[in-house]
């Protein structure tokens, strides 16, 4: 099911423009080379817009968000749709405060998204309005939603944007008006290393513009490949490695995922 998205990034390599925060950037430049995709990171104006008329995509991140890159994320954005090319938005910590808050809002409506990742309050303060966030992480409390609860927030706001929408957790959703899947890869030490999801978003991007005609599996096929790479990081671990042993075995593991090992070890449902 996923490994035909696996193999298309490599096979194509992908050029993904990310326009992302300086906590992460190099990690996340780092997956994208160890998934066979190519990075590029320009966030000034001037040149922004260009410089994805040059890739096959294009990630905005709101981690670490300021006034200069506001509009080159716009142009940057705009300048993909003209092109037909795929955009996913990372809305890092909306509802944390009004600024982030006003500009994920003003994105979704001068861009049109391909995908949508975030946790469950992030997607709840750009669905509903509100959530429990604590910073840029999402709450206890609504981390503890029901499933069902979450597949109907996940759809709700893909029927609202018309894009897929990712939202990631102890269990993952990934959906689009009317489809969904339900995968629960990956491993809790994933939350000790500062922006695995910037690298999922960052993951998403790359699968999604290797495989724009089919963004649903696209999106699914990378958080699954993530989870999966999670897993795959934590059996390495010894007892005198912690988290930054975690983040290097998990680009190792990213760069030499064989859709064999993918599709065997893939844990998902589709509703």
């Amino acid at each position: 099911m996923f490994s035909p998205f696996l193999d298309r990034v490599r096979t194509r390599a992908p050029l993904v423009h990310a326009i992302t925060n300086y906590v992460t950037a190099n990690p996340c430049a780092n997956l994208l080379l160890a998934c066979g995709a190519s990075p590029i990171m320009a966030d000034d104006p001037g040149e922004a817009a260009d410089i994805t008329a040059g890739c096959a995509g294009l990630v905005l991140n709101l981690g670490t968000l300021h006034q200069h890159t506001i509009p080159a994320m716009v142009s940057a954005g705009q300048m993909s749709n003209a092109l037909g090319h795929p955009v996913v938005l990372d809305p890092v910590g909306v509802g944390a405060s009004p600024l982030r808050t006003s500009t994920a809002h003003m994105l979704l409506e001068k861009v049109r998204f391909s995908a949508i990742r975030g946790n469950v309050s992030e997607i709840k303060a750009l669905t509903l309005g509100h959530s429990h966030a604590h910073g840029v992480d999402a709450s206890g409390t609504d981390a503890q939603d029901p499933l069902e609860q979450t597949l109907a927030l996940a759809h709700t706001l893909a029927q609202q944007r018309e894009t897929v929408v990712a939202i990631t957790g102890a269990t993952d959703v990934v959906a689009d008006a009317t489809r969904a899947f339900v995968l629960r890869n990956g491993h809790a030490m994933m939350g000790q290393v500062t922006g695995t999801g910037c690298m999922l978003s960052a993951l998403i991007g790359a699968y999604v513009s290797a495989s724009p005609d089919q963004a649903l599996e696209a999106a699914a096929a990378a958080v699954c490949a993530m989870g999966v790479c999670g897993e795959l990081a934590y059996t390495r671990m010894g007892p005198r490695d912690g988290n930054g042993s975690y983040q290097t075995y998990l680009l190792d593991a990213l760069c030499t995922l064989t859709g064999e090992e993918l599709e065997e070890k893939a844990n998902y449902e589709v509703r």
